[in-house]
């Protein structure tokens, strides 16, 4: 399952990105393609070879944003939300052996760059939605359920 949120910030990350490979990257590889093509036999030519791989990732990736770009809901931040956790938040838990760990609650398309960010979609914060502080949360894990206290709630 992959939903379809994004916190702002992470729209506004993707949208600069496909900005970015569409009117920089794309155009300057195109250039080098053209070039290396120029040269002669491209069977043998490792320029050619090379960046015209590097421009069907560009393209995939821009193909892929396009469409998921299209489908993303933008959750923004509404004062209701203070005391509990939900989309966005910052989530400080403990467990009983004293381990602390800090994350944000974000969607599935906006983890891949930081490690303090986990997906709406993990059993760790399914379990952590709608709790508030000092409560006590079970996260099932391959190894059975661990337990977890909210220590802090945040948002931006």
């Amino acid at each position: 399952m992959k939903s379809d949120l994004v916190t702002r910030e992470g729209y506004d990350e993707l949208k600069q990105e496909l900005d970015y490979l569409w009117r920089e990257k794309r155009p300057e590889i195109t250039e080098k393609v053209s070039w290396a093509a120029s040269l002669g036999d491209r069977s043998e030519n490792a320029d050619y070879q090379y960046n015209k791989k590097i421009l069907r990732e560009i393209d995939r990736r821009v193909r892929f944003l396009r469409k998921r770009l299209e489908v993303l809901r933008v959750v923004d931040y509404s004062p209701q939300q203070d005391g509990k956790v939900f989309f966005g938040a910052w989530v400080e838990v403990e467990n009983e052996e004293g381990d602390s760990k800090r994350f944000r609650i974000v969607g599935p398309d906006e983890i891949y760059k930081r490690k303090d960010y986990i997906s709406i979609d993990s059993p760790m914060a399914r379990a952590l939605i709608k709790k508030e502080v000092d409560d006590e949360v079970s996260v099932p894990t391959p190894t059975g359920l661990k337990n977890w206290y909210v220590i802090d709630i945040k948002y931006n």
